[in-house]
């Protein structure tokens, strides 16, 4: 049952958004009893006034979260965070997403060769950036955000220097395709 706890602490600290039951047990092939069981067991272990994060259940998802009773040093924590200026990797991620939104967090990090989850956090929290489900493709997609469009002074992305060459670039199309999984392939 520990390493059963260990694997969904791991699953629920990298994903930036809760985990539904059903994908957290067809993820960790368990059945649904056994990872409730562990749902509550890990709920009373980390659901207690000394620990820094706690265990979110609601409905039909679970996600970490952290102490509500931390939550001045954490705003001191964020408010540094959100007034220090864009990192390059930022910067090079928020590039992206302007020029080929709506994208995905994998094409994000097939083009930049690395793993993006703090960064598209980061942008998120700065509301630079939005996140919505996008139903083609199955997953969540990115794109700027309204607040981003005022601050960079126009009314939408077609008006970015060079919009419509990096939008549709065959070289970086050609880099995407390999993470195109056609719908037949879903039913296998």
């Amino acid at each position: 049952m520990q390493q059963l706890k260990s694997k969904i602490q791991a699953l629920l600290f990298l994903s930036t958004k809760p985990i539904t039951f059903t994908r957290l047990a067809k993820l960790l092939k368990v059945k649904s009893t056994e990872l409730d069981q562990a749902l509550k067991e890990m709920a009373v272990g980390m659901n207690v006034a000394s620990q820094g994060i706690h265990l979110i259940i609601s409905q039909d998802a679970v996600t970490l979260a952290t102490n509500p009773t931390l939550a001045q040093e954490l705003t001191d924590l964020t408010k540094d965070d959100l007034e220090s200026d864009l990192t390059r990797p930022q910067l090079e991620t928020l590039t992206i997403v302007a020029y080929r939104a709506p994208i995905t967090k994998a094409e994000i990090e097939q083009i930049r060769g690395v793993n993006c989850s703090i960064i598209l956090r980061n942008l998120l929290m700065r509301g630079l950036i939005e996140e919505a489900d996008d139903a083609h493709k199955l997953t969540s997609v990115y794109t700027l955000s309204s607040k981003m469009l005022r601050h960079l002074g126009i009314h939408s992305i077609e008006e970015l220097p060079d919009f419509a060459e990096l939008h549709q670039n065959a070289k970086i199309d050609r880099l995407l395709e390999s993470l195109i999984i056609e719908p037949e392939e879903y039913a296998s």
